[in-house]
């Protein structure tokens, strides 16, 4: 009996830890040989039995301040890695997302094991920023798994690794995004839900919250009628209860999961802070105004380094600016308002929309039909020499 084929995988944060959770199972279903995994992930990941190099928490830390004030420990985490993958000779190496630890890891690695495959579960933004890091990563990794369609041909225009398109994970989530008949008419009830999503980093819920609050305040004055909910992460639910109590539109606050879906199903609008949610509505065939700030030094820098026309997934994956986008100093609830309202009535600012969502399904899903983890897995096991 040959042996078993020896993966290594390297996450640094928890959608990171799904992502690999997804990953092995579809590899156990597309492959009769046993597997020998080891590497670095979180719960999910050790529910189908990787066992971790160390807690996830360790190096899961987002931030220039967090990442500062644990740089010794990551520092060692990196070198420990490293070690542990050399030691073991994999027959791939696969990381997955939070490049800051993931890409140290992978560089060092290569250097010591120039022959071991490399393969990258989701492309650094260099669509966005930094465009010099594709071309950088070609040292050190062989093929990169995007999760984004219009992401190889970034990869190809600016010089990057072996690229391939295999499915964002929310295309898997569809049934649960799409709303039955009975929430499909609860879209166009006399005061149907306006989903409010502030952002799930603490930063951004406190920028945001007021900004928001101010906005529904506008809409009621001007005689829209609609109920709120506030799809609240649960870390920061506290937070969001205590800024959403001076609102002058009282929300209903929802937990979990399972209800923020129920919410998007039922929503006939949404007022969101950019990021992956937006995609999340989208989907869902939420009309949306999207909005975010950051600190003005912040902006300074990101305006001299963003090289896209706007940071709106959908928008990104459509090739056009379907979705509002309201950021820095248009963030204001004058601006949401008068964007938001005609998403409330039917009209042709709503049918656009409507119009535009309607197209991500045939983007975004995979030519064969295939779901994204398994397309991800068959490409792991060709890197290591195992055909699926």
């Amino acid at each position: 009996m040959s042996r078993p084929c020896r993966i290594w995988l390297v996450a640094g944060e928890e959608s990171g830890d799904q992502l690999g959770a997804k990953l092995i199972r579809a590899l156990r279903t597309i492959t009769p040989e046993p597997l020998d995994l080891a590497g670095v992930g979180g719960d999910a990941m050790a529910a189908e039995g990787l066992s971790s190099l160390f807690p996830l928490e360790d190096v899961a830390v987002i931030g220039y301040l967090a990442v500062a004030a644990r740089l010794r420990l990551l520092l060692r985490r990196i070198r420990q890695t490293v070690e542990a993958c050399v030691a073991a000779r994999p027959d791939v190496l696969v990381i997955i997302d939070s490049p800051g630890f993931t890409h140290a890891v992978a560089s060092r690695v290569r250097k010591r094991l120039p022959d071991l495959p490399v393969v990258d579960y989701v492309s650094p933004s260099v669509w966005a920023w930094r465009p010099w890091r594709a071309k950088t990563m070609r040292a050190y990794i062989d093929h990169v798994l995007a999760l984004l369609p219009f992401e190889p041909d970034a990869h190809r225009r600016l010089g990057g690794p072996a690229c391939t398109y295999v499915g964002h994970p929310l295309i898997e989530r569809l049934a649960e995004l799409r709303p039955d008949a009975a929430e499909a008419r609860a879209r166009h009830a006399d005061q149907p839900v306006l989903a409010v999503l502030p952002g799930s980093r603490r930063s951004e819920i406190e920028r945001l919250m007021p900004v928001f609050g101010a906005t529904l305040g506008r809409l009621g004055a001007e005689g829209a009628r609609f109920t709120v909910e506030v799809p609240a992460v649960a870390r920061h639910r506290e937070l969001v209860a205590r800024l959403a109590a001076a609102w002058p539109v009282a929300p209903r606050l929802v937990d979990g999961e399972a209800a923020k879906l129920s919410t998007f199903r039922r929503a006939r609008a949404a007022l969101a802070a950019s990021g992956t949610v937006t995609l999340e509505l989208a989907l869902a065939g939420v009309p949306m105004v999207v909005a975010y700030q950051v600190p003005k030094i912040e902006e300074i820098i990101v305006r001299r380094l963003i090289q896209v026309p706007t940071i709106v997934l959908p928008n990104l994956i459509l090739g056009e600016n379907a979705i509002p986008e309201l950021i820095q100093a248009e963030c204001r609830p004058d601006r949401l308002a008068a964007a938001l309202a005609p998403l409330l009535r039917e009209g042709e600012a709503r049918a656009a929309q409507d119009r535009a969502l309607a197209r991500l399904d045939a983007v975004m899903r995979l030519p064969d039909g295939d779901d994204p983890s398994r397309s991800a897995a068959r490409i792991v096991l060709q890197a290591a020499g195992r055909h699926s």
